[in-house]
């Protein structure tokens, strides 16, 4: 579900739980994820901004937050991003762990995101996801949307679950009741993103665009 723009030059070999571009810092918890998209960069390189992020097993939250220390005092950042090769809410307990973690030891006066797919309540069932993630101190999500309709959704992200673009729809009505909530598509020949920016607007939330990187071997 990972996309973003600039050079992928992994300058080392250690894979990384915790990286960063500019203000932002990054967390890559997982490599798990329930869709495969066409577009998702992690199917052509191994890292981003220099760092590699394609992990050898999944880090422990002891190992995150070991690598949190290392950084956090590096530069004042503007966001705590739950942002990898994978599908943070695959691990929704180390996630929510790391983040009261942060919360606890670093105060409020940044924003933790989550950038997710959508299917938290899925490979969450019985969890009332949003309020957990607001509980724990998450304040926005970015969903991936990805698509104006089932079928197209079905061919660009092949997704692992049933219903899935049913319950992206879900899972957004549900998280703004107690998050700040972004749709988010990225720029792909097959996507219609006036239809896409029109459910957004539609769930009564913000749309944002995002680049896409086509693939060259």
């Amino acid at each position: 579900m990972f996309q973003i723009t600039g050079k992928d030059m992994a300058r080392e070999e250690k894979s990384k739980t915790v990286y960063w571009l500019g203000s932002n810092l990054y967390l890559n918890i997982t490599n798990e994820c329930s869709n495969s998209c066409i577009f998702c960069i992690r199917k052509f390189k191994s890292g981003v901004y220099g760092f590699r992020l394609k992990l050898a097993k999944e880090p422990s939250v002891a190992q995150v937050i070991a690598e949190l220390k290392k950084v956090i005092y590096m530069r004042k950042w503007a966001e705590l991003v739950f942002c990898g090769f994978g599908e943070p809410t695959e691990r929704l307990d180390a996630l929510l762990e790391v983040t009261r973690w942060m919360r606890q030891h670093f105060g409020k006066p940044f924003l933790i995101r989550v950038n997710t797919n959508g299917h938290g309540y899925v490979l969450n069932r019985n969890r009332d996801l949003a309020k957990e993630l607001k509980a724990a101190g998450v304040n926005k999500v970015s969903v991936s949307l990805n698509a104006g309709d089932e079928k197209t959704y079905n061919e660009i992200c092949k997704p692992k679950i049933d219903n899935a673009y049913g319950e992206v729809l879900e899972f957004i009505t549900k998280a703004k009741k107690e998050l700040e909530v972004e749709v988010t598509a990225v720029a792909t020949p097959e996507v219609n993103l006036q239809k896409i920016a029109a459910i957004a607007e539609k769930l009564d939330v913000k749309f944002r665009l995002r680049d896409y990187i086509p693939c060259f071997w």
